[in-house]
């Protein structure tokens, strides 16, 4: 069930579906919050499949210079998209020196989530305020769906109440996912051209840094100033 099957988009993800304490259910709710790739990278029918799913908002995470269609993008009609809204809410500004120097080396990996938030927390803020302001139906996305999308679904998912492990197994199916695949991003993916044995290697570090983040996502949020009604809206939206 949490597989996304809209045509053209791989590692693509429903957040319901997993347990939480938090939802009269007992796990997250599903046709509300789905994670992925670049948007472009939908077929005419994967926007029908989109719609078919419920969707209605996305909050695109990536930076204006990121965002278009790319060589061997599939040609979609402008129709496919209407009445689908599209918020561009950039969780990073790599213009800026310090989180150039800082974050560049480790883009690809948890370790910069707490940098980003210690460097520019209103820019995360504002992309999880755009989460709760969207209500369900919305699709999260970034490039290649691992990275930004990855911190936002952690945050997402233990502010829900589910277990750091299957957070963390959720952002790990991510990195398999998209080991040497073409995201098409305006910036080099060193993990395109990995072995199974350097992304195990990988995981080995990266998957603690993902589960500590998901147990004490109270604290990110302090970090990032999120209001307190932010984090119920966000909390509702996954399990009410």
């Amino acid at each position: 069930m949490r597989t996304l099957t809209w045509d053209g988009y791989p590692n693509s993800r429903d957040l319901g579906g997993l347990a939480t304490p938090l939802s009269p259910t007992g796990s997250t709710r599903c046709g509300r919050v789905a994670r992925g790739p670049r948007r472009e990278l939908l077929t005419g029918r994967g926007w029908g499949d989109a719609r078919a799913w419920g969707l209605r908002t996305v909050v695109d995470l990536r930076c204006d210079v990121e965002v278009g269609r790319r060589d061997g993008d599939p040609e979609v009609a402008r129709s496919a998209r209407d009445g689908i809204d599209v918020v561009l809410a950039p969780t990073e500004d790599q213009d800026d020196p310090e989180f150039r120097r800082v974050c560049f080396p480790i883009l690809d990996s948890p370790e910069y989530w707490a940098h980003n938030w210690r460097l520019q927390p209103a820019l995360v803020r504002t992309s999880l305020q755009a989460v709760a302001d969207a209500g369900p139906g919305v699709l999260v996305h970034c490039s290649a769906g691992r990275d930004r999308t990855g911190m936002l679904s952690t945050l997402l998912l233990g502010n829900a109440g589910v277990s750091p492990q299957e957070v963390a197994a959720d952002y790990a199916t991510s990195v398999r996912e998209m080991a040497r695949s073409e995201t098409a991003s305006p910036t080099q993916d060193r993990q395109r051209g990995w072995t199974d044995a350097q992304v195990d290697a990988f995981l080995a570090r990266a998957v603690p840094i993902v589960h500590d983040v998901a147990a004490r996502t109270s604290e990110a949020f302090d970090a990032l100033g999120l209001a307190a009604a932010h984090r119920r809206e966000l909390r509702d939206l996954l399990t009410a």
